[in-house]
Order: structure tokens, then C-alpha cells, then sequence
């Protein structure tokens, strides 16, 4: 029995963009997670997660790259497939997961380091990859343009892989944001074109007249797109995609730390543009102390210049260092953009959630809340049923998972209870891991998943499968 007088009962959240990828299994990830109503989390983000995997040097390569953002797997140690993957997950969390096919992944996994689009072979290995992978259960592909490999591949690879898609969305971290999302946005139109696609834009943020402008003209020439946000000014990402040049060969770990080793002076030289003062260390891994501090604070007390510091930092985490961006339109432009992107009917919610590291970024802990305590009830910018649409139904929509986001006979119990007096995230910069407060009670397939605010052991979470 629940007590739900004065409250509201809402479908779970899904969360359309989270680096739960392994994560997930711990018990303070789960928490986090339903303490925000999150019932779902999709993972697979940004092209680069654990499967479809053949060769061992490819999860080598993404674990190791990757590290600060998605964690280890304690389950997946080397080649794994997607079936394996999702089969996992299977009533061994708390909370549902799916996955996206990560197309960096895959490419590594056919063309390893190479600095190059691919050619017709490759691409044919790569769709049989991808048509495998969507056979076993993904929900979509994903791909990561500031990332490397994925950073390599031109228009025609992406749009071939995504012609396997069918009604299932190309799901993407852009070529460019902010001053770059017009060029962004413009690939992103010309792959829905090419392989009559659904597109979703991951994290989409900026200045709201300008994305919200290219989002119109898209759709009035035909696509079907839709992207995701978090009600944060600040990005997080590991600190090599920030810092090193791009004629550093990151695709190749060893490389790369020979060339900081070898040409750090040009390296350093090439950092005389970076705001440093941007850049708080969230994962340094034999840095600890380091965590929390700003790279300048940071540089401070290990006693060197900041570009030295980052240097020897990139080289002895062996480039696994994770940081939180302040953006330049951080301040009331910045929080009027969010205003207005949320409002947009393609708007859906995702956190960007990444866990690791000793001082993240607040959005793993406190998205989905905020959305509630600060811009439902407090602002006004989306009614409460806007959000159950916003942040349930129409990602379930998306995805494709028809038994979920919504209140209705027939479908799963996936159900949130809502205290709107008191729902609220308490996770700030400073104090990143404070649990959101409001939402005490979740059901995840009908089983008492969190009760009083407290994980109750139960795992009912399921591997989503497309239907």
C-alpha cells in the first residue's frame, strides 16, 4: 500500500541520453536514478559502449578511452555481442535499460585507428554489424563526432549504416555545438535525407534562437527529428576531446601519449587559446586531490604551469581524466535558452548522466527532479502533465517501446509517486552526489522498487527490446 493522498502518480522517466552503460549496477546509480523518477535509462551514447564487439583490442580501446565517462562492465571483459550485452542487464538492476549500437564502436571494430571515411568492404562489414545488433533488441544507433574514431567518418558512412535503421532513430552527439551547431545540424538533415531516417540530437544546447530556428527549417523540409537536453549551463566530457589538437592520433592511446611525451612543447603551444579557468577536474584517477578543482587551481598546488599540468595529467591517467565545462553562455541568456528549448515539442529529457569519478557533474543526480521542482512548479515552463509527456511518453514513443510512458490498461507498471510541494534535485557543483528529494516511492513493472525514499533489493528491470 501506498500513501499517495496530495500527490501525483506519473508514468517512470526514461532517460533518452545516460552513461549507465556499466555503472548501472551499482546500488547508489540505481538510487540516484529512481530518487529522480527514472525508471528507464537508454545507454550505447555517443558511439562508444561495450557491444557489438569482436576483437579485444576494440574493448580495450573503449573502455580505456571512454573510462571517465562510462566506467568499467563487471560483467564484459572482452568480445561481447548486443544480445549478450542487453541479456545482462535482465533482472539484475533496479531500473530498465536499452542500448543504442555505437557506430565508433563498430567502426573500430572493422577499421581500428584509421584516420579515414570508410570504404564500400568496410561499410559492408559495418551494416551486417549493425543489422545483427538491431535484430538482438537495440532501440537505435548512436554515433560521437567529437569523439574519435567517430570523429573519421563522412556523411556517406554514417547515412549507410543508418539506411538498416527502418523506423528506429539515428541518435547523435554532433560534429558541433554551440558557434558549430549550424554545421552540426546540417549533417544531421543531410543523413535523414540520404537514409530516410529519424534523427534525435543528443544534448542539444545553445543559444535557443539559433537551434531552435535550424530545428523549424529542418522539420519543414521533412525530417523527423528530436533531441534531448538537461537543465544544466555546464557540459561534462573527458579532457582530451577538450584540449588535444586534432592531428594528435587519439584513436591510438599509445600514440597519442608518445606525441604528448615527444611534441609537448607544440602541444602546449597549441593550448594558448584554451580557458582554463573553464575546466573543473571531475575524474583524474591518481589525482584525486586534483578533483573538484579548476585545471589553473589544480596547476597551483602540484607547482607547475596549467599546460604543463594538463600535459602530465593527460599522460599519467593515460588520457582518463573527465572534467566539467563551463560554457560561454553560461548567466540569464544561457538559463533563457534551456527555458525555451524545453517547451519545443520534439524536447525530450536526458540527463547525459555520467557517474564516474569523485566530483561529476550535478545532472547525473538531479536532472529529471529539476525539471520538476524548478521549471514545473517553480517557473512554470511545462505543466505537470507536459512533463509526463516530455520526459515518459514521448521518449518510450521514440524508441519505439509501446508498453511504456504511459498510465493506461495493458501497460507496464513502470509509475512514479510525486510529492509537487517538495520534488526538488539538491545536487550542485560543489556537492554533485546530493540525491534529489520529492519522489519517494517508484514501481518498476509493478514491483516496490524504491520505498520511503530506499532502495528495496528488488530487481525487476528489464533489457528493452524495440518492439
Amino acid at each position: 500500500m501506498i500513501e499517495a493522498e496530495g500527490r501525483f502518480v506519473l508514468p517512470g522517466f526514461v532517460d533518452c541520453h545516460s552513461h549507465g552503460d556499466g555503472v548501472v549496477f551499482e546500488e547508489g546509480v540505481q538510487l540516484a536514478c529512481l530518487r529522480q523518477g527514472v525508471t528507464s535509462v537508454l545507454v550505447g551514447q555517443d558511439g562508444l559502449s561495450f557491444a557489438p564487439v569482436r576483437e579485444r583490442a576494440t574493448f580495450r580501446y573503449v573502455r580505456q578511452y571512454f573510462a571517465a565517462i562510462n566506467g568499467g562492465h563487471p560483467g564484459v571483459e572482452g568480445p561481447v555481442s548486443v544480445e549478450e550485452l542487453l541479456g545482462g542487464y535482465d533482472r539484475a538492476v533496479a531500473v530498465n535499460v536499452g542500448y543504442l549500437i555505437p557506430h565508433g564502436t563498430v567502426r573500430f571494430d572493422v577499421m581500428g585507428a584509421a584516420e579515414r571515411g570508410a570504404d564500400q568492404d568496410e561499410l559492408g562489414i559495418m551494416r551486417g554489424i549493425v543489422e545483427r545488433g538491431l535484430s538482438e533488441g537495440a532501440v537505435g544507433v548512436s554515433s560521437g563526432l567529437e569523439y574519435v574514431p567517430g570523429r573519421y567518418a563522412d556523411v556517406g558512412e554514417l547515412a549507410g549504416i543508418c539506411e538498416s535503421l527502418g523506423r528506429l532513430p539515428y541518435v547523435t552527439h554532433m560534429r558541433g555545438y554551440g558557434a558549430e551547431a549550424g554545421v552540426g545540424v546540417a549533417e544531421v538533415v543531410e543523413i535523414a535525407r540520404r537514409a530516410d531516417v529519424a534523427v534525435h540530437i543528443s544534448h542539444f544546447h545553445g543559444p535557443s534562437g539559433e537551434l531552435l530556428g535550424l530545428v523549424e527549417r529542418a522539420r519543414d523540409e521533412g525530417v523527423d527529428l528530436s533531441f534531448d537536453t538537461y537543465p544544466y549551463l555546464r557540459g561534462s566530457t573527458i579532457l582530451g576531446m577538450v584540449v588535444l589538437p586534432n592531428w594528435v592520433p587519439a584513436a591510438d592511446i599509445e600514440k597519442a601519449l608518445a606525441v604528448l611525451v615527444e611534441e609537448g612543447e607544440r602541444v602546449k603551444r597549441e593550448w594558448s587559446e584554451v580557458v582554463w579557468e573553464r575546466l573543473t577536474l571531475a575524474h583524474a584517477p591518481t589525482f584525486e586531490w586534483a578533483e573538484g578543482l579548476t585545471l589553473p587551481e589544480a596547476a597551483e598546488r602540484y607547482g607547475a604551469s596549467v599546460e604543463e599540468f594538463c600535459r602530465v595529467l593527460l599522460i599519467e591517467t593515460r588520457l582518463e581524466a573527465g572534467c566539467v565545462i563551463a560554457r560561454p553562455d553560461e548567466g540569464p541568456s544561457g538559463e533563457e535558452s534551456i527555458r525555451a528549448i524545453m517547451r519545443d515539442p520534439g524536447h525530450m529529457g536526458g540527463s547525459d548522466g555520467i557517474h564516474v569519478g569523485g566530483h561529476p557533474h550535478p545532472r547525473a543526480y538531479g536532472t529529471f527532479a529539476r525539471y520538476l521542482g524548478r521549471h514545473v512548479r517553480e517557473l512554470g515552463d511545462l505543466t505537470w502533465e507536459q512533463a509526463a509527456i516530455h520526459l515518459a511518453s514521448h521518449p518510450a514513443r521514440r524508441f519505439h517501446l509501446p508498453d511504456r510512458g504511459l498510465i493506461r490498461p495493458g501497460q507496464i507498471a513502470d509509475l512514479i509517486v510525486v510529492n509537487p510541494d517538495t520534488v526538488s534535485d539538491t545536487a550542485t557543483y560543489q556537492n554533485p552526489r546530493s540525491l534529489s528529494i520529492g519522489i519517494d516511492d517508484v514501481l518498476v513493472a509493478g514491483v516496490h522498487v524504491l520505498k520511503d525514499s530506499h532502495l528495496t533489493g528488488a530487481t525487476p528491470g528489464r533489457a528493452l527490446r524495440a518492439a
